[in-house]
């Protein structure tokens, strides 16, 4: 039901998840240096081998407060009393499917907790720093050491594998655009490459679900193989997902993907972006899919769909559902927001415009991006002093959690003051879909370009204008 709080949700938790959520806070601040003491959530999970080794830890050099951190932050005993060593972690953690438990150690050794604090809260975003980390305990059904492997797992892919925040979102179209111009061959084919996707049109953010999830249309056909570089379409997916994520208000905390599969043949098929898409909602961006959709796929697909599922995390597959017509398709989303090129009766046709002169000044503006990067360093202080206090159960939770969504919303609102400074404006900037303060428009008011709704610029060698339609 639209508006409701799903359970699992901050707003919607049971006595025992909230107490997941305080441990799930507890492990990860000290990650990033901040200790807690709590009695009860030290005595419901084994993530130290005791409270001696914490005060011991206290009293120790930096250095040596480091390194023993990441030895011993998963330290557990086997029966006989010994430590268990790589071996037997690899035997419980025989489910990684990802390699997260590797990534993991390696972002511990790597990355000093101040680092890996700053790489969090760069990806809290706009969202309420517990929703998102319920999305990693939802993940791996309230296990807090799986996800704290999880979390920062993916925060070592952000950082070192994708460079998320300090290139694809800090870069964006505008960045691409202009290395598109670039006298250097090899950039120059990474920003022609990435922008032909956005010109295509491969993919697309427009409109609600019945459930209010925005969604997002993938236009197969219009994926060759080898037609951009794997580095491209890997860079695209991760913009359009992150771009998605701004669009996410709550209650609504999930998006719906439709699958256009018209005119889809071999020549669209392949494997190496499929997996890289799976990857990214499975290991990167846990429980953000609320429903895929694909519309009209053909025979020819069927034994690829045999090879794909067997990929699949049985719940991200059980989120896939095959439509074979409109009257299908319109058991998920409403006829008049399905587009007219999918059966639908909604008007609406996609269309590129071109990153503007100057849309981008404000990020040159060091002075403001650096005051509001200090009060939301500010912000978050403040709200890590009041979940250690919410950790520690020295207020009544509910007092402690009005204070948290409080700071919570402070810190919401300040990323929107900071988004034009740290982050490139996009399509869904210029169109309107994402309003000034973060108003989100999934409908904006349709806006003529040079007159007409059409593709601008030339369309990319080997697609023919029907492709389009």
């Amino acid at each position: 039901m639209v508006g409701a709080i799903a359970s699992g949700r901050s707003g919607n938790l049971t006595p025992d998840q909230e107490m997941r959520l305080q441990e799930f806070w507890k492990v990860t601040l000290k990650v990033f240096g901040i200790s807690v003491q709590s009695e009860s959530a030290a005595n419901s999970m084994s993530i130290r081998n005791g409270n001696s080794e914490t005060a011991s830890l206290d009293s120790q050099p930096q250095s040596e407060k480091k390194k023993k951190k990441r030895i011993s932050l998963f330290s557990k005993k086997r029966k006989d009393g010994h430590e268990m060593d790589d071996a037997d972690a690899g035997s419980i953690n025989s489910d990684d499917k990802y390699g997260q438990r590797q990534n993991f150690q390696q972002a511990l050794a790597s990355q000093s907790p101040e680092e890996l604090r700053k790489a969090f809260w760069g990806m809290v975003k706009n969202d309420h720093p517990d929703d998102l980390l319920l999305r990693f305990l939802r993940a791996r059904k309230w296990d807090v050491e799986k996800a704290l492997v999880m979390l920062i797992s993916t925060m070592h892919w952000r950082m070192s594998e994708m460079h998320v925040d300090e290139d694809v979102l800090k870069k964006g179209e505008g960045g691409a655009a202009a290395e598109s111009t670039s006298s250097n061959s090899a950039t120059k084919k990474e920003g022609n490459d990435f922008m032909s996707q956005l010109k295509l049109g491969k993919s697309f953010l427009h409109g609600t679900d019945k459930d209010g999830r925005p969604m997002c249309f993938v236009r197969v056909r219009l994926h060759k193989q080898g037609e951009q570089s794997e580095e491209s379409v890997e860079r695209y997916t991760v913009y359009v997902i992150e771009t998605a994520r701004l669009l996410l208000s709550p209650p609504i905390d999930t998006a719906a993907v439709v699958f256009d599969m018209t005119g889809f043949s071999l020549a669209n098929m392949d494997y190496s972006p499929v997996k890289f898409m799976i990857r990214c909602f499975e290991a990167n961006y846990p429980e953000s899919l609320g429903v895929v959709l694909v519309y009209k796929a053909p025979w020819v697909f069927q034994g690829i769909w045999n090879i794909i599922k067997g990929w699949l995390d049985p719940v991200v597959a059980g989120k896939i559902h095959f439509t074979k017509n409109i009257e299908e398709l319109e058991q998920f989303v409403a006829r008049d927001h399905i587009p007219k090129e999918l059966g639908g009766d909604d008007p609406w046709s996609y269309h590129y415009e071109e990153p503007l002169p100057g849309e981008n000044d404000r990020m040159l503006d060091e002075l403001t991006r650096q005051q509001l990067l200090e009060e939301r360093a500010a912000a978050i202080k403040e709200f890590e002093t009041v979940t250690q206090e919410w950790i520690q159960g020295s207020v009544a939770n509910q007092i402690m959690n009005q204070k948290r969504n409080g700071l919570a919303e402070r810190l919401r609102s300040g990323y929107w003051r900071l988004d034009p400074y740290v982050r490139a404006r996009s399509l869904y900037d210029r169109t309107g879909m994402i309003g000034e303060s973060g108003r989100i428009h999934y409908y904006p008011a349709p806006r003529a370009v040079n007159g007409d709704h059409t593709l601008q610029g030339p369309l990319p060698a080997g697609h023919r204008p029907d492709e389009l339609d």
